[in-house]
């Protein structure tokens, strides 16, 4: 099994523990933050979706334009606009970038989030919306001959989208509730996850792969853990940067927290609760997945970190391996250093032990 390293190209410079700076469309960081991953080694950059941010299949066409090998993972919610119109800017990104886009499809996220954006209705029926809304994208990006389509949902009559992926474009799914599940089964390529415990994950691939094998699909979807990988040449050092980072965040929020507009006013998703509770049980688990940053913001987003050597935080992504996750989401808290950081000391060491244990296995089984 093949390992894969996606990273994350944001408008702006800017994270938890760093001040936003520039425009908020920073067109010199994007391209340098591009090529830097590019350059890093990394196989694919997520294109994230926020209500207050720039729109990230554009951003994503940008992207294409400055690289010539990085994967392009925009990141899209479905409901707000038609799927064969969301079908034919995919496809059109597609073959622009020489085949190099996929989607990470999010129907969840804060409820106060979706509902900025006119969305009100509850996660069963966004779900159920999602489910439909999927089956009509692949229905036009792979039916050859004109189709009709009537759902709850959705009513299409005599589509043909001449217009196609250059071949089979990549369904990545986020969403870690009951309803998600049962969606990506039916659905997703890769199953996406943010970063817990060695035991909860296994747990959580377990369930993925028993709803999948409902549809036929067990063995057709791959797993991705999003992680924040926080380096030092010692062990000493990596922790006492992770406590920087800590001591920054806090000043930072502290400064925002009257103001900040990723307070809930819905529900919080239930990756965002699941890490919330992690992080209320201990700081750290497993030895070097630290918690601090999640409790400190609610896991809004991708928040909890690998902290050591890079040899040591290579050991533990390989045990996530071990596991069935064969892509990991890295991004730093000092996003473009990091990123440069990752792709000499990090991402080769995780290919070596990946290829050397894959190697075991196959000398194993002969």
């Amino acid at each position: 099994m093949s390992v894969e390293f996606i990273g994350l190209i944001g408008p702006q410079e800017g994270s938890e523990s760093q001040a936003p700076r520039g425009p908020q469309v920073d067109l010199p960081f994007i391209k340098a933050f591009a090529q830097a991953q590019e350059y890093a080694g990394f196989d694919k950059a997520l294109l994230a979706v926020n209500t207050s941010a720039a729109d990230s299949l554009i951003l994503a066409s940008y992207v294409a334009a400055v690289t010539e090998r990085l994967g392009l993972l925009v990141a899209h919610r479905p409901g707000f606009q038609a799927p064969t119109f969301a079908a034919r800017q995919l496809a059109t990104l597609d073959q622009l970038s020489a085949g190099r886009a996929a989607i990470n499809v999010i129907t969840g996220g804060d409820s106060g989030d979706l509902q900025r954006d006119g969305d009100f209705l509850d996660k069963d029926a966004r779900y159920a919306r999602t489910d439909e809304y999927l089956q009509v994208l692949q229905k036009t990006w792979y039916a050859r001959e004109p189709f009709n389509h009537h759902g709850a949902h959705y009513q299409v009559e005599d589509n043909l989208t001449l217009v196609k992926p250059k071949g089979k474009l990549p369904v990545y799914f986020s969403g870690a509730s009951d309803a998600a599940v049962d969606v990506a089964a039916r659905h997703a390529d890769v199953y996406m996850m943010w970063g817990e415990p060695l035991q909860q994950v296994a747990e959580r691939i377990a369930k993925v792969r028993k709803a999948a094998a409902r549809h036929g699909r067990e063995g057709q979807i791959r797993f991705s853990l999003s992680l924040r990988p926080i380096l030092g040449a010692t062990e000493e050092q990596a922790w006492a940067r992770a406590e920087q980072i800590l001591a920054d965040a806090r000043q930072l929020h502290g400064q925002h927290a009257a103001s900040n507009r990723d307070k809930r006013f819905g529900n919080s998703n239930v990756g965002s609760q699941r890490l919330v509770q992690l992080a209320s049980q201990r700081q750290v688990h497993d030895q070097r997945l630290w918690t601090e940053i999640a409790a400190l913001t609610g896991a809004a987003g991708n928040s909890t970190a690998l902290v050591g050597t890079p040899e040591q935080v290579a050991e533990a992504a390989l045990e996530y391996y071990k596991l069935g996750v064969s892509t990991f989401l890295f991004r730093g808290f000092d996003q473009l250093q990091d990123a440069v950081q990752y792709g000499r000391d990090l991402l080769p060491l995780i290919r070596t032990q990946v290829a050397a244990y894959d190697q075991l296995g196959e000398a194993q089984r002969a």
